[in-house]
C-alpha cells in the first residue's frame, strides 16, 4: 500500500481507469465490473478492482486538479507497477464547434501550470499522451462505431477566473476545450515511461452556457466509459 491508496499491491490491476469523482468510480465498478471489490477508500477516494470481459481492471478516482491526480497516478505507477492509466472525465468547450456529448481523445495537453517543471524538470508547456493507448482508443472507437475527436486540450489550474476570455495558451495551441488533469497525468507518465491517455465528454459549452443536465449525465457518459473499458482490455 502507498501513502494515499490503502490497497495491497496485488489488489491493483496493471490498467487503471481514473474518473475524477469517487462516486463515478463506484458507479463504473457496480455497473460494468464483475466481482468488483473495494480495495481502497482512504480519504473517501474509492478504488475498485474487478473483471471486465474476463480481464482485471481497476477503476479509481483521481480527485480534481494536478496536485490530486499527480499524487494518485504517481503512486499507481510507482507503488503498484501500473502500466497504463486512462483518465475519463468531462470538459468545457471554448467553442461552439464542439457539442455537448462529443467524445474527445486527447492528443496533447497544454498548460500554464508549473507542475511538470517543478516536479520533473519538464520545461514544455504542452505534453502529449504517452505510449500507444491513444491509438488503441482511436481504433477501438472505430470498431464500436463511436465518433471521437482527437484534439489538444487546455489543462488549467483554475476553474474560476476574472478574465472571461479564452486563455492565451488555449489559443496558442488550438485547444477547443478545457479540463484540469490531463497535463499532470501526461507529465507523470512521461517522466516514468508509462502509458497514459485521456478521454473526455463535453459537458458544457462555455460561450452559450449549454450543458448536460443532471438527469442526462449517466446516459451521456456511458459511451466514454465503454470506450475506455474496451480499450483497456486490449492492453492486457
Amino acid at each position: 500500500m502507498s501513502i494515499h491508496i490503502s490497497a495491497n499491491k496485488e489488489e491493483i490491476a496493471k490498467v487503471v481507469l481514473q474518473p475524477g469523482d469517487p462516486l463515478r468510480a463506484q458507479y463504473i465498478a457496480e455497473n460494468y465490473l464483475e466481482n468488483a471489490k473495494l480495495v481502497s477508500k482512504t480519504r473517501g477516494i474509492f478504488y475498485y478492482t474487478g473483471l471486465y470481459k474476463g480481464k482485471e481492471i481497476t477503476v479509481g478516482a483521481s480527485g480534481m486538479g494536478f496536485p490530486s491526480i499527480g499524487i494518485y497516478s504517481f503512486e499507481l505507477f510507482t507503488e503498484y507497477d501500473v502500466d497504463t492509466i486512462i483518465r475519463i472525465g468531462t470538459c468545457g468547450a471554448y467553442t461552439t464547434d464542439l457539442k455537448v456529448f462529443d467524445i474527445l481523445n486527447v492528443e496533447n495537453a497544454a498548460s500554464e501550470s508549473t507542475y511538470a517543471k517543478y516536479a520533473w524538470e519538464i520545461e514544455e508547456e504542452i505534453i502529449s499522451n504517452q505510449g500507444n493507448i491513444f491509438d488503441t482508443i482511436n481504433a477501438t472507437a472505430q470498431e464500436l462505431s463511436l465518433q471521437t475527436k482527437a484534439v489538444n486540450i487546455h489543462s488549467s489550474d483554475i476553474f474560476y477566473r476574472k478574465d472571461p476570455n479564452i486563455p492565451a495558451i488555449a489559443t496558442k495551441y488550438n485547444c477547443p476545450a478545457v479540463e484540469m488533469e490531463a497535463f499532470g497525468l501526461f507529465a507523470n507518465a512521461k517522466h516514468l515511461g508509462k502509458n497514459a491517455a485521456t478521454i473526455l465528454t463535453v459537458s458544457d459549452i462555455i460561450p452559450t452556457h449549454e450543458n448536460i443536465s443532471a438527469d442526462q449525465r449517466e446516459k451521456a457518459l456511458k459511451p466514454m466509459i465503454e470506450l475506455a473499458l474496451e480499450s483497456a482490455i486490449k492492453t492486457i
